[in-house]
């Protein structure tokens, strides 16, 4: 298990994250890339000439015995048929969020992999990043007392304002709770634990939206998806989080995360980014006091932390943090806001997992080892 072998990455999908994730890759030497593909090979071509890699077609790139980690960027409703065609070439699979746009196709992809036993990885890994990871310390130290409830907040006018082709985001498999909720709920696992259930109501306000953004600008898109989502998460461990996910806000001053302890309140990090400011405060305090950060990857975006981690484990034979099991059952829960809305219930999570293992238990000097 040498510490000193690399392991191959294959990237499929040269879409707009792709750029995100080969930057931050450098940034990993446990990470080999040996190749990118796409099903429009001409885009895979350019990625490849901006980054200095091969560009081969995806059928090639899943020949290749190089090749151990296969990290999926295609868009949502093809992540997991994307997933199978990787797992059945006898490779494990690191995909973005979500992990798919339905608990049985995400329970499928899981099930294939295990039978093969091969490992299932998925974005988000930014609950890795420092800010996520200093606010646990706290939580664990027992400093913040008893979790008693909180809120969970983003809202924003929509992506058609700036990303160059949103109408999938409107589309089924997008939507503000598969697109922004991964970052969210799988945060609040790894700080809290597994969701025992779910309530919810959700609104669709607008039947089509136009696009601000080029190069379709002024072109209109419908909506297949709700776009307006507020819910109740109740966690096993005791924890009551107000959720509140919308593309029909045009502006609000609300925090993206807090939590109520029975010690002191916790301001934790927005949980689309790896860093930020962590900050508590006590009954009989006028001012927020910003707890100091000593963890690793808080300074930038590291947008493939948890491929790097997901290498490490597969070469050293332990757990990998970004996994499947833990997309899954937060891929139930978001499927849950929807049920609890339409039915007018309470939805009850099903999905056992357990809370990642801290990251400082595998930092050796500073960094992952």
């Amino acid at each position: 298990m040498g510490a000193e072998r690399r392991v191959g990455i294959g990237i499929i999908g040269c879409g707009n994250i792709s750029s995100q994730y080969l930057k931050a890759m450098r940034d990993f030497p446990v990470l080999e890339i040996i190749a990118v593909a796409d099903m429009k090979p001409e885009v895979a071509e350019r990625k490849a000439a901006e980054f200095g890699l091969a560009a081969v077609t995806v059928d090639a790139l899943l020949a290749d015995p190089r090749v151990e980690i296969v990290v999926n960027l295609t868009i949502p409703r093809a992540h997991v048929e994307v997933g199978l065609r990787v797992v059945a070439a006898g490779k494990h699979v690191y995909g973005e969020k979500p992990l798919g746009i339905s608990f049985a196709e995400g329970r499928r992809l899981l099930d294939t992999a295990r039978a093969k036993g091969l490992r299932v990885g998925s974005a988000p890994d930014t609950f890795l990043g420092g800010g996520h990871q200093q606010a646990r310390i706290l939580i664990d130290s027992g400093a913040i007392g008893d979790i008693v409830g909180g809120t969970a907040f983003f809202a924003c006018p929509g992506h058609e304002r700036w990303h160059p082709d949103p109408a999938f985001y409107y589309d089924i498999g997008g939507g503000p709770v598969l697109d922004m909720g991964p970052y969210y709920i799988t945060d609040l696992v790894n700080l809290l634990g597994p969701v025992d259930s779910v309530m919810a109501m959700s609104a669709t306000p607008q039947a089509e939206r136009p696009i601000h953004s080029e190069p379709r600008k002024g072109q209109m898109m419908p909506v297949k998806v709700s776009t307006h989502v507020a819910g109740l998460l109740k966690f096993r461990s005791g924890p009551i989080i107000q959720v509140t996910l919308s593309f029909d806000v045009p502006g609000h001053a609300h925090l993206p995360f807090e939590l109520y302890g029975s010690r002191l309140s916790l301001l934790v990090p927005d949980p689309n980014m790896f860093g930020g400011e962590v900050k508590t405060r006590s009954a009989t305090e006028r001012e927020w006091t910003v707890s100091p950060c000593d963890q690793p990857y808080a300074d930038a975006n590291y947008r493939s932390l948890g491929v790097a981690d997901m290498a490490l484990a597969i070469r050293d034979g332990r757990p990998h943090r970004a996994s499947g099991d833990l997309a899954l059952h937060v891929l139930e829960v978001m499927e849950a806001f929807e049920t609890a809305s339409r039915e007018q219930r309470q939805v009850t999570i099903s999905t056992p997992v357990e809370r990642p293992e801290p990251l400082a238990s595998s930092i050796r000097d500073g960094r992952l080892a």
